[in-house]
């Protein structure tokens, strides 16, 4: 088991669910807007976005690198009478059909620059022609917000943060339907609480022509 694994389990042993089981508002906002179809949650944690998406009738898939994570998951699952298809592995390992996906979610999902070209490629290779992919990430900026209120989360090494340049790189095959850096209210369990910088972004994959 990796230290990152063993980092995340330790955070999920808790009894509580500690981002919350309620589900992030801009993917619930994003959500309300798409016919449910397949969705894929990677860095899904405890399981309050899958649960929500598989409540409103979405197929859910879920990945993550915390076994605890997934067991927390899938408790909130029974609790809610809903499935959802849970797997535990490293971020680079997302072995689905290709184009098997109509919406992939990330959520507060942080990752180092050179890690996330392999994910943006993944992401793209799994989205069917016209899918859709939402984010909320922590924004550079969210550095200063930490530093007035550790509750507010996030990553403290200011390389796993995001800014416009770094999703307009790492998503340049997408259309980008909307892409802006706000300040936003986190009320998400223990470690979102406060006032956060985010980037918030939705990008489609084109649709196939020919001619």
């Amino acid at each position: 088991m990796s230290k990152l694994a063993d980092n995340w389990n330790c955070r999920y042993l808790s009894k509580e669910y500690v981002y919350g089981k309620l589900p992030n508002n801009y993917l619930k906002e994003q959500l309300n807007k798409l016919s449910p179809g397949k969705i894929l949650f990677p860095g899904e944690g405890e399981g309050r976005n899958a649960i929500h998406a598989a409540r409103m009738g979405w197929e859910v898939s879920a990945y993550d690198i915390s076994a605890v994570g997934k067991m927390k998951a899938e408790k909130l699952a029974v609790k809610h009478n809903v499935n959802i298809d849970y797997k535990v592995g490293e971020i680079h390992n997302l072995i689905y059909p290709k184009e098997h996906f109509d919406v992939v979610a990330l959520i507060y999902l942080h990752l180092a620059k050179n890690e996330r070209k392999v994910l943006s490629d993944s992401i793209y290779n799994l989205l069917r022609p016209g899918g859709i992919v939402i984010a909320e990430l922590f924004s550079e900026k969210h550095i200063e917000y930490q530093k007035k209120n550790s509750s507010v989360g996030g990553p403290r090494d200011i390389s796993l943060l995001f800014s416009i340049q770094d999703i307009q790189n790492d998503f340049i095959k997408y259309n980008i339907l909307e892409l802006k850096e706000e300040e936003i209210e986190l009320s998400e369990g223990a470690y979102h609480s406060g006032t956060a910088s985010v980037i918030r972004f939705v990008g489609q994959k084109p649709v196939k022509t020919s001619f």
